[in-house]
Parts: C-alpha cells; structure tokens; sequence
C-alpha cells in the first residue's frame, strides 16, 4: 500500500476502475495522492503487478463483510449422538429412531452408540442385529458412514443425510 509498494513499473486501474496503464510508481503515487485517497497492490503476481487507488478503508470494510456473508451462509454440521442398549423396548427404539429422524433430516450426522454391560456382551450379535435393523428403518433417510463395528464394550456407527449436497 503506498510507499509499501517497491516496483518500478505497475499497471495502474483509478478509482473508476477503468485502465490507465503501465506507468512508474511515482506517477501511479502521485495520482492517489491527487485523488486523496490510497495505492493497493492488487494483483501482485501479475506481469506487471496490478494497482488500484482506491480508499483502503473502504476496501478492507468491504472485505470484511463479505467475508461475515460467506460465514452466514455456510452450514456446520454436527454430529448428534443417540445412545442405545441390546435389550430396549420397542416403543424406546421407536423414540430413538424418531430422533435418528430428525437430525438427519435437519442436515446432521448422527452417531449410533450401543452400550453392552455385564452378560450382554456375550451376546453382541444382538447389538449388530439392532443397529442393521436401524439402517434398514431409516432407509432412504441416512447413507452409512461408518459400519456397525465393536469398540469394547461399545457397538457404533455413523450415519449422515443420504440427501447432502457434496461440496
């Protein structure tokens, strides 16, 4: 910016924002400062670097905006957890796949805990029973991530919107 700037030739665009050029750096000063206002290296890995007068402030407020747009529009996705047993009840299950629902239709991922204590262990088999059944209740809903697998004493998995936009 201004004297920052060390180059001997620019092309220089005004505050119009039409082309005036390749002229000197001093010339492409001295105009700014006749404008009042400032010098910015806009495009400095051009052939010759590219300069603009125009008001930094201005610029820089500008840039932040649009920056905090870009933020607002942008959706984070988190991911909600649902904790289940081997042996739930049905109407229990039922709440669980409602809530399974509603995260992935709301854009969330959701992670599928199941937690085997004491003799349930043994019968894992029952726990992967149950979380297949999940997938196939959810259907069209959620796409797997991550298959049903053991952690210790913990099956899980991950699911996330089958109707996501990829990136």
């Amino acid at each position: 910016m201004n004297e920052d700037i060390r180059l001997e030739r620019l092309r220089l665009v005004d505050e119009n924002g039409e082309m005036v050029g390749v002229v000197t750096v001093r010339e492409a000063l001295r105009r700014a400062e006749e404008a009042g206002l400032d010098l910015v290296e806009i495009s400095p890995n051009a052939d010759p670097p590219v300069c603009k007068i125009l008001d930094f402030g201005k610029f820089k407020f500008e840039q932040q905006k649009k920056a905090s747009e870009a933020r607002k529009k942008q959706k984070t996705v988190d991911v909600k957890e649902i904790q289940l047993r081997p042996m739930i009840g049905d109407h229990d299950y039922d709440v669980k796949l409602k809530a399974a629902k509603r995260f992935l239709e709301g854009g969330d991922k959701v992670k599928v805990v199941l937690r085997f204590r004491g003799r349930e262990l043994s019968h894992t088999e029952i726990g992967m029973q149950l979380l297949k059944r999940m997938i196939g209740d959810l259907g069209e809903t959620a796409k797997v991530d991550f298959e049903p697998k053991m952690e210790g004493r913990q099956a899980m998995m991950v699911l996330s919107p089958a109707n996501a936009k990829t990136a």
